[in-house]
């Protein structure tokens, strides 16, 4: 199907994005859509929420998952907000799963949800899954059935970890020219063996990938990774087609999929 056609029928793709307080989702999400600028909210009808109301709801401690992020740089896509479990213990929780399985039952691709990207911020001290994270997990149905949402785990703020892989490899003697410049190859190879992949693979089953996001407050930071773990992962290939649409400045990701098809 040629993918305007696909965008006429189905809209935008949709995702879920999960993440604690400062795990750095905004910045990821203007990275995606090539902006500096804010969001457009729309609530469940579609419409628009003025900005004022929003705050003094966020001031309130109120949050709708179900309220949808539009970038108008890139209005292919459309983006759902979870604060993250600790935000609102187990009343959070309840939300977020009670939105997966409603949007996952839904018979109309347009309105499924399609993706979830969950963040983990790697500069905090724990640098691991909470406990509502697991239970996130071993609860929610994000891929024991044939209408689960796939999962994609954000390593976000990855570049603290190159902080301390400098740090250990000073203390190795190494000059620090040198460890300046082999800390992040040290940090990914640490990471690699560490207690957060073995948590991600020992999971029943594991989400369908991880990605390792440094530096993304930076100008020219590249998020190509994510987008291209992102368009592997989809096992439909409208919903596929759909997603490489969002990605027109992407010439090489679009160009790889016209190729495939």
């Amino acid at each position: 199907m040629d993918p305007s056609r696909i965008r006429e029928k189905i809209g935008r793709f949709r995702i879920l994005v999960i993440g604690r307080a400062n795990a750095g989702k905004t910045t990821i999400l203007q990275k995606v859509c090539n902006t500096s600028d804010n969001p457009e909210i729309y609530n469940i009808a579609g419409e628009k929420i003025d900005p004022a109301v929003l705050q003094e709801s966020r001031e309130r401690g109120e949050h709708d998952i179900n309220n949808q992020m539009i970038f108008k740089s890139n209005p292919g896509f459309v983006f759902h907000d979870s604060r993250g479990f600790e935000a609102g213990g187990e009343s959070e929780f309840n939300t977020v799963r009670e939105f997966i399985t409603r949007r996952s039952k839904e018979t109309q691709i347009k309105n499924q949800l399609h993706v979830i990207w969950y963040c983990i911020p790697m500069d905090e001290a724990c640098r691991s899954f909470t406990a509502a994270e697991r239970k996130f997990f071993s609860q929610c149905d994000t891929g024991k059935s044939q209408s689960s949402v796939p999962v994609i785990i954000l390593f976000t703020k990855f570049d603290a970890l190159y902080d301390i892989a400098y740090k250990q490899l000073k203390k190795s003697k190494i000059p620090l020219e040198d460890a300046a410049t082999r800390a992040p190859k040290h940090a990914e190879e640490s990471f690699a063996n560490g207690p957060q992949l073995k948590f991600l693979n020992d999971l029943p089953p594991p989400p369908k990938c991880h990605v390792c996001l440094p530096d993304m407050n930076k100008d020219g930071a590249d998020c190509r990774p994510l987008i291209e773990r992102t368009a592997e992962t989809l096992d439909n290939e409208v919903l596929e087609q759909l997603f490489v649409s969002t990605q027109q400045s992407n010439l090489e990701l679009c160009m790889k999929y016209a190729i495939e098809r």
